[in-house]
């Protein structure tokens, strides 16, 4: 007679009881909260130095562009060297970035090029901090706990939308925006500490170390078999194209111009929209794997009405509904995917792999800030928005209907347990 499964609360108290996932992902929770203040402010200071939303698109344009050119690059440095390095390295450099843009909003210095500047700097940084941070979570738990320790990891991450951008709504009522900038500055110190405190990951066997200073192409090659895996990756890609401009890039500008609101309706918005991720992140630990295609498009549906509804109102409540369901949607979609992609994958290709599954988001930026926001421009932002939640609700759902949908339930972890990472010291 098989065990009953465990519960959520059962699987997150055995995960943060004390070891290493515990302290990176105390850290992480700090540092995600300011890096949502950052997100709200340097959109609240843009939509003050322009109104045009394609200028918000060449911002997110100026992020992506580095980050698509060097992600692999990246993938291929968590796999070879240690990752805690790569991320302390990159946290430090974080640090900078926002000391510098918060000292020129603070001294009204800023133009739109700094920002341009600022945001292409951040972008080398996220092509090596996505593929580490993801490749990072499943080293540190047992191979069975992965999907829980990935859940537990986007709902820290999400929770931290409630806080982050209502902080910020706050601080730049009070203060200014600056304040904001030097906020999440100093969170970045949390996951550096964290860092210093998680030990080396064990080395494998030799044969495993030369594996994972294979070629660059090896991760394409392992996706590009992987029906399952790749079909997830159209999917993110079809959200990060038609649904992220307008919950991140164009946000600021339907806030200001669609619901007539100010910077602090625009922090509780996108702290309603943190509830719903919050919510469907928590949820992924109750997916069975034969069914989490099935919520996938349940998911898709949700996420392409609650857009068309947002494009509609010019209510703030319902559009902070429609907003929250949305958020629920897309929480559950990436959550599920990235899931599926860290169980599937070998470990000494994971950086790579996750490298691969990041280029569907981030590597995706410059196109998804473009296309949307120009549409915007051109035949307003409700037609723009209506249209888009069409082409991704078609779109997602023919790629999601020709996944092999018993693929998920085939690869389900081996039953032979694995053995907890061995004691070391830090390094």
């Amino acid at each position: 007679m098989n065990a009953p499964e465990p519960s959520f609360r059962h699987k997150a108290i055995e995960l943060l009881r004390r070891g290493p996932f515990k302290r990176y992902i105390i850290g992480s929770a700090i540092s995600d909260t300011g890096t949502w203040m950052q997100v709200m402010a340097q959109g609240w200071v843009l939509s003050t130095l322009t109104d045009r939303a394609l200028v918000l698109g060449m911002v997110n344009m100026a992020a992506g562009l580095p980050t698509l050119a060097l992600t692999m690059v990246g993938g291929s440095a968590a796999d070879r060297f240690d990752k805690r390095m790569i991320l302390i390295v990159t946290q430090v450099v974080q640090i900078v970035l926002a000391v510098i843009l918060g000292t020129l909003v603070l001294f009204g210095y800023i133009q739109i090029w700094h920002i341009l500047v600022l945001a292409a700097l951040l972008g080398v940084v996220i092509a090596f901090e996505m593929p580490a941070l993801s490749a990072l979570v499943p080293e540190l738990v047992r191979k069975d706990q992965i999907a829980s320790a990935v859940a537990l990891d986007r709902s820290v991450f999400h929770g931290s939308r409630l806080l982050g951008p209502s902080l910020a709504g706050l601080l730049v009522g009070w203060w200014g925006a600056a304040s904001a900038f030097f906020a999440n500055a100093f969170t970045f110190v949390a996951l550096i500490i964290s860092m210093i405190l998680i030990p080396r990951r064990t080395l494998g066997t030799a044969e495993e170390e030369e594996q994972r200073r294979s070629g660059l192409l090896e991760g394409f090659r392992y996706v590009k078999k992987d029906r399952t895996i790749l079909s997830l990756i159209a999917l993110i890609a079809l959200t990060t194209v038609f649904i992220y401009p307008v919950v991140s890039v164009m946000l600021p500008l339907y806030v200001r111009q669609l619901l007539g609101l100010g910077p602090e309706r625009m922090g509780i918005l996108m702290a309603v929209s943190g509830s719903g991720s919050l919510v469907g992140s928590l949820g992924l630990l109750s997916v069975a794997r034969g069914k989490r295609i099935h919520f996938i498009m349940g998911a898709v549906v949700v996420v392409a009405c609650s857009m068309f509804v947002m494009s509609r109102t010019s209510s703030f409540w319902l559009a902070a509904m429609s907003m929250g369901a949305m958020a629920i949607g897309l929480a559950t979609n990436f959550g599920l995917a990235n899931t599926i992609v860290q169980e599937r994958a070998p470990a000494h290709l994971r950086g790579r792999i996750s490298a691969v599954f990041g280029l569907s988001f981030f590597g995706l930026m410059p196109i998804a800030g473009l296309v949307v926001t120009s549409l915007s421009d051109l035949i307003g932002m409700r037609s723009a928005m209506a249209a888009a939640a069409s082409v991704y609700a078609t779109g997602a759902l023919f790629v999601l209907s020709r996944c092999d949908h018993t693929l998920p339930v085939a690869a389900e972890v081996p039953p032979e347990p694995q053995p907890a990472p061995a004691p070391a010291t830090v390094a």
